[in-house]
């Protein structure tokens, strides 16, 4: 039987697993494993890496994938590299959600990557929101500031120098000034 592969972590990928359970396609739910304990899931979920675009490659040829789609979290962008190269050896369509953008308020500065935001912060101390997850925390680390990190599971240990946590799952709304 053939399958879809859904790369999931994010609130719509666990909306598109209820609607493929729901509407009965044969779908795999696949969680990278970065979470202590992930959502559960109404697909048969795997969890864990491939082992680069070749082992996903093998992957969806040994599984009998039809198609794949890539609903992951918009930082996941070496599995959607994966998932694009994977699917091109195999002759697997693939289809990426992806978030709309946040709209950019006038005093906003956008920056490319994690560098980027290290150097665009100003070396007074001040107080920094931070929704990026654990893994890119440590370039921060140097900076004075006074942190509010965003996290899915708690730190074992404090991630930044006096940081609060608040812990959280889904897309991160603002209510009020965003100044």
């Amino acid at each position: 039987m053939r399958r879809i592969l859904l790369l999931g972590g994010t609130t719509e990928a666990s909306r598109l697993a209820a609607l493929l359970a729901q509407a009965g396609c044969p779908a795999v739910f696949s969680y990278a494993g970065r979470t202590e304990a992930p959502i559960a899931q109404p697909l048969p979920t795997r969890i864990g890496g491939f082992g680069g675009a070749e082992g996903l490659a093998q992957y969806l040829r040994d599984h009998n994938i039809a198609a794949l789609v890539d609903a992951t979290h918009p930082f996941a962008a070496q599995i959607s590299r994966n998932a694009d190269a994977a699917c091109r050896v195999a002759g697997v369509p693939m289809l990426m959600l992806r978030r709309p953008p946040w709209p950019v308020d006038p005093g906003w500065q956008r920056v490319s990557d994690i560098a980027g935001a290290v150097a665009a912060l100003p070396h007074a101390r001040t107080g920094v929101f931070l929704a990026i997850g654990k893994q890119t925390l440590a370039p921060f680390a140097a900076l004075p500031h006074r942190w509010l990190l965003r996290l899915v599971d708690a730190p074992d240990a404090p991630p930044l120098p006096g940081a609060q946590v608040v812990l959280a799952r889904g897309p991160f709304t603002v209510q009020g000034d965003r100044a």
